[in-house]
């Protein structure tokens, strides 16, 4: 919403808010925030706050947050009385200048220049989830809420009022669900959102899963979005639908035969970069678990959404779009979008082909092209000139010490299913 600060600070004063969280991610995804009362905020917006940043980057030590006024929401799950808001923030060095490893500020500034070119974009998410029980201490435990399956309803649904709970706080908050619905797997759930412009859509993706916790629980529930957190149950993924105008005209169409050579070639795009970017899609060792099982049919009989890489085209809406199978919740998705957006962008300039033999049924099968590890994606991903370029050289050397410390305790770990609760299980 277009807000300027005057008009903050009266509701600020007219609905009893005590408490304004400026929150952002690091370079993986991981929410953070910091805390500020009502009478800093005309400070935050004028000459930001400040926090020590040794954590994020060692090419770093203080920066600033500055709000961005137009993402100011109330917490729902917060007292009425004494109410709690958020913004999400910009951040920036101490002298002003932009923080390179800000990845929504990136994202920005790649829309920016994609509108410059006459194209326009908007991204939707799928994105999947597990309600678990806790036990009699309130700690998580892999036990599903439910035995349902996918589309069934109450009583075998017993997620059902939960999930009803975090639809409506995330319209309260002014995110756009459209669709929600039992998933495959035992306590597994699904909500679907609106075509956004693509920085809302990341907010909205980072956000939509410390709503879901926080709705879960209050209901006594533990929600994960690890990528496979339950033994031969199905993983959960994160779908991205992505639709693109140039000078005004969709580049996809919902009729196979109006999928324009434009809307081909960013496709093509996507896949010819696919192989260097999926550590980027799915960050965690864990991540890999659902892809290589999904290489099958499971037991349900779901058919495998990397044989589904790439849905190409369908109608979303009014948005015809391209979706991408194969990511998952673990993602910063900031880097995803932007990631995904410039190797499509690459693919129309460079006026990639498609191939034709690889889709069927308006289906794109490239589950060759992905790597099975983490080790072996973040292998190709750090020889990619692409990457290299996508993030600059401090940003590309703190995300890639991060990966390799990953993978190097994730090799040394006698249990590695433990190795993964431990670090992602609760933290997704």
């Amino acid at each position: 919403m277009n807000y300027i600060p005057k008009e903050i600070i009266s509701f600020i004063e007219e609905n009893d808010v005590k408490f304004i969280r400026l929150t952002f991610t690091d370079l993986y995804g991981n929410l953070k925030n910091i805390a500020i009362m009502p009478c800093e905020l005309k400070r935050a917006f004028e000459y930001g706050i400040p926090f020590e940043a040794g954590f994020f980057s060692k090419h770093c030590s203080d920066l600033l947050l500055f709000p961005d006024i137009s993402t100011m929401s109330v917490l729902p799950w917060r007292p009425k009385s004494g109410r709690v808001i958020r913004f999400f923030c910009n951040i920036k060095h101490i002298d002003g200048t932009p923080y390179e490893g800000d990845m929504r500020s990136r994202l920005c500034s790649f829309i920016d220049k994609m509108r410059d070119k006459g194209y326009s974009c908007k991204i939707s998410t799928r994105c999947e989830f597990y309600l678990l029980d806790t036990d009699e201490n309130g700690n998580p435990t892999k036990i599903p809420h439910d035995n349902a399956s996918y589309l069934d309803i109450a009583p075998l649904d017993k997620c059902e009022n939960t999930r009803r709970e975090i639809c409506l706080s995330l319209e309260e908050m002014g995110f756009n669900p459209q669709t929600s619905r039992h998933s495959y797997g035992p306590g597994q759930n699904e909500i679907d959102f609106k075509h956004s412009n693509p920085v809302s859509a990341a907010d909205n993706m980072v956000y939509y899963k410390t709503v879901v916790k926080n709705v879960a629980s209050q209901n006594g529930l533990f929600a994960s979005f690890m990528p496979k957190p339950v033994h031969n149950q199905s993983g959960s993924g994160l779908h991205i639908g992505i639709s693109i105008k140039k000078d005004g005209k969709h580049i996809f169409s919902s009729d196979t035969d109006s999928f324009t050579d434009t809307g081909r070639s960013f496709t093509a795009g996507i896949l010819n970069r696919i192989n260097e970017i999926t550590c980027f899609l799915n960050p965690t060792t864990n991540s890999y678990r659902r892809l290589n099982e999904n290489l099958s049919e499971n037991k349900n009989g779901k058919q495998s959404d990397l044989f589904r890489l790439v849905r190409v085209p369908y109608s979303y809406g009014n948005d015809p779009c391209i979706e991408l199978c194969s990511a998952d919740a673990s993602c910063n998705p900031y880097i995803a979008f932007m990631l995904i957006l410039m190797a499509g962008l690459e693919g129309i300039e460079a006026d990639e082909r498609l191939d034709k033999n690889l889709s069927e049924g308006g289906r794109i099968f490239r589950s060759d092209r992905l790597p099975t590890s983490l080790e072996d994606a973040v292998s190709s991903a750090l020889s990619s000139k692409f990457i290299k370029d996508a993030f600059g050289e401090n940003v590309h050397e703190d995300i890639f010490r991060h990966f390799k410390s990953i993978i190097s305790d994730y090799n040394a770990s006698d249990d590695k299913t433990k190795f993964e609760d431990e670090i992602w299980f609760r933290n997704i």
